[in-house]
């Protein structure tokens, strides 16, 4: 499935009536609440309930230790459509799978495209694939540009374009 995605991992099994461990793998932890059904490459969960200060998860399908154990290090997922139809974000929020793909210009010259989205500690990082005609000129196949407002001027997702500010000059130091 082509807009699956990986939202969280299961661990080891807690008590004698199923619970797991859950580590959360999204930025959007409320999207595990009751009843909510997830695909695993096992088949599918439904959660029966969710301790997020412990970090453990019991799902309606698993009640015994040694069910629990055939989901140990199963990851989660959902799709594109279900995270976009399930959380809302606040104005100047977006999606990482929406970032992913948009051209990338700044001053009308387009630099390149965002390959990916890099998690650091200090914060995000969109990860730049050149501009083919750039790198014959002999810069960088890839640079890094921190989302920070500092650097992002404006996302446009209709017409696929973010426009960068100092972007040319960290490519240019790449």
């Amino acid at each position: 499935m082509k807009d699956r995605l990986n939202i969280a991992r299961l661990g080891k099994s807690v008590g004698l009536k199923g619970e797991m461990k859950l580590h959360v793998l999204c930025d959007f932890p409320q999207q595990f609440k009751k009843g909510a059904t997830f695909s695993t490459d096992r088949g599918e969960l439904t959660i029966e309930h969710y301790n997020p200060a412990r970090g453990v998860v019991k799902f309606s399908q698993i009640n015994s230790p040694e069910e629990a154990k055939r989901y140990t290090n199963a990851y989660l997922y959902t799709t594109m459509d279900e995270t976009r139809k399930d959380i809302s974000l606040d104005e100047d929020e977006y999606f990482w799978f929406d970032i992913i793909g948009l051209d990338a210009y700044e001053k009308g010259e387009r630099l390149g495209k965002v390959k990916d989205i890099q998690r650091l500690p200090a914060c995000d990082y969109l990860e730049i694939e050149t501009e083919p005609s750039l790198k014959e000129l002999g810069f960088a196949k890839s640079f890094m540009i921190p989302f920070l407002d500092k650097f992002i001027k404006d996302v446009d997702l209709k017409s696929k374009k973010i426009e960068l500010q100092g972007a040319k000059e960290i490519l240019e130091a790449s």
